[in-house]
């Protein structure tokens, strides 16, 4: 077979000469092989490609194309190989290969689906779905992830659960962020939205129709099972789960608390929205702002209907009470109207408090049960206690105690300790204190405090003593137990017992003795 360069030189010496022997003798070729390619050149037919030939595997296509076609496109061609060899296929592996090759490629030709690009109108569709959010306290989280059509504007949002109340939170939450309610919203088939089909044709539910209502938009949902439908929520779920959700591809540690994982949603949208889209060549925020004209406007007050019951917290203590039981809310909330609702059934039921803001409704609370007489109450919710509510610390009433407590934190302690221990005299001997600070220094007197608050030295004796012994283990000798030495009381006076001892009368007549 001759390459292409090879057939233009052929032709090239025939289209010269005019004959197919001098062609052939200037280009090194038969004049044979020059009036084929000339006479194929005249039909139409020319090639560099060798033509089609039998091959044994050709009785044997139908079957692969059946095999094929059963396995959608997923069969291997060493199995497709050894069923053929079975069924008397003499041909080599390779050659079953590429008759695979080809058929799988001809399959996916004829199923594969055809994507039109959608061109987008401002103001008209808005896209959502859900994504498995990380794991915060052993309770596993959903991301909600909202998609602009025309701006490509993104808002993701942490919620704790797909029930209809935190939907419907979520969503008002992303209207009042985009700044308008468009004319369409499309979703998931979930329960929130579809309750079942009939012939076909979901039936929405109720709550979602009065929602819809409520702000003057329509909810559709696509085709059960088919994500390429709804294909911008579904990249905005994919791009938010790679950056938020901890992985060995972002490198993202774990999160410490469920306000840990709303102020990471909150920056990775203030990054995408604000990052120029490979598409439209512009930022989304930047295109938000003229989309917000075809944007409807929304009502004042958000849906709350499926919020749960509302409660009033009191303008000095942050409880609520919901069905016998008190719940704590944070303590900004006082004075604020919230809303209870029951989530979960049996062991793990919580009871959820939403507060209704300018930004739309926010979950601010989720406690278990409680039971009348035990409230439920999260360490979070409250202000710092004020100081002196839980630990009385001295503070001076007059000169003298001002004085005395300005020698240092050992005086404090000494005042702490010693009124916890009923000491008498304490201003005598805090005014012994202050005179032996101008003596010897505040730094020195402040040490001996410090310590005899530690070991409980109260009485009026106690504080030169600790003075002195300081000065003597400075002055002196300071005795200090070593390998060849121990502070240990030693046996030697063990070895008088059992001795003679000598009496008064023995003791005379030795002394009159030895003067004579």
């Amino acid at each position: 077979m001759k390459s292409a360069e090879e057939i233009m030189e052929i032709l090239k010496a025939f289209d010269l000469t005019g004959s197919y022997r001098d062609a052939g003798e200037l280009a090194g070729v038969s004049h044979h092989t020059v009036a084929r390619y000339v006479t194929a050149r005249d039909a139409g037919r020319l090639s560099d490609k060798p033509a089609a030939r039998a091959q044994l595997i050709d009785e044997f296509l139908p079957k692969v194309e059946e095999w094929v076609e059963k396995s959608r496109g997923k069969v291997r061609a060493d199995v497709v190989h050894d069923k053929l060899t079975a069924a008397g296929f003499t041909g080599s592996e390779r050659t079953t290969r590429r008759a695979v090759a080809a058929v799988k490629k001809s399959y996916r030709l004829g199923s594969v689906r055809v994507h039109r690009p959608w061109v987008t109108e401002p103001g008209l569709w808005l896209q959502y779905d859900f994504g498995d959010g990380p794991v915060i306290d052993g309770v596993r989280t959903v991301l909600f992830c909202a998609w602009l059509a025309w701006s490509r504007f993104r808002v993701v949002l942490a919620i704790r659960d797909k029930t209809a109340p935190s939907v419907f939170a979520a969503l008002d939450v992303t209207l009042r962020r985009l700044g308008g309610a468009p004319t369409y919203v499309l979703t998931d088939n979930e329960k929130t939205v579809t309750v079942e089909h009939v012939a076909g044709m979901a039936v929405r539910n109720p709550q979602m129709v009065a929602f819809a209502r409520h702000y003057g938009l329509t909810v559709l949902t696509c085709e059960p099972a088919d994500p390429a439908s709804k294909g911008g929520s579904e990249s905005t779920v994919k791009v938010a789960k790679a950056d938020l959700v901890p992985k060995e591809t972002n490198l993202r540690g774990e999160y410490a608390s469920f306000a840990d994982l709303e102020a990471a949603c909150a920056t990775f949208c203030e990054e995408v929205n604000n990052r120029v889209h490979r598409v439209t060549r512009r930022a989304p925020a930047e295109m938000l702002e003229q989309e917000r004209a075809r944007l409807h406007a929304l009502p004042s007050t958000p849906h709350t209907i499926a919020l749960g019951t509302t409660r009033h917290v009191p303008v000095n203590s942050p409880m609520v009470t919901f069905e016998g039981g008190q719940y704590s809310v944070p303590h900004r909330l006082l004075g604020e109207t919230v809303w209870v609702r029951v989530y979960g059934q049996g062991a793990g039921e919580q009871v959820v408090i939403v507060h209704v803001s300018s930004d739309g409704p926010l979950e601010v609370a989720r406690h278990a049960r409680a039971t009348p007489g035990s409230p439920r109450i999260d360490d979070g919710h409250f202000p710092p206690a004020p100081a002196g509510a839980l630990e009385r610390r001295p503070r001076p009433k007059s000169a003298a105690e001002a004085e005395f407590l300005a020698l240092g934190n050992g005086a404090r302690l000494w005042l702490t300790e010693a009124a916890a221990a009923g000491t008498t005299k304490m201003r005598v001997k805090m005014a012994e204190a202050v005179s032996l600070a101008k003596l010897f220094g505040p730094g020195e007197v402040d040490w001996a405090l410090g310590h005899a608050a530690v070991h409980a030295r109260f009485a009026e004796a106690d504080l030169p003593s600790i003075f002195n012994h300081r000065a003597a283990g400075t002055s002196g000798a300071v005795h200090r137990a070593g390998e060849d030495r121990s502070l240990t009381q030693g046996t030697a006076g063990w070895a008088a017992l059992g001795q003679h001892t000598a009496t008064t009368g023995e003791v005379g007549a030795q002394d009159q003795e030895v003067a004579s």
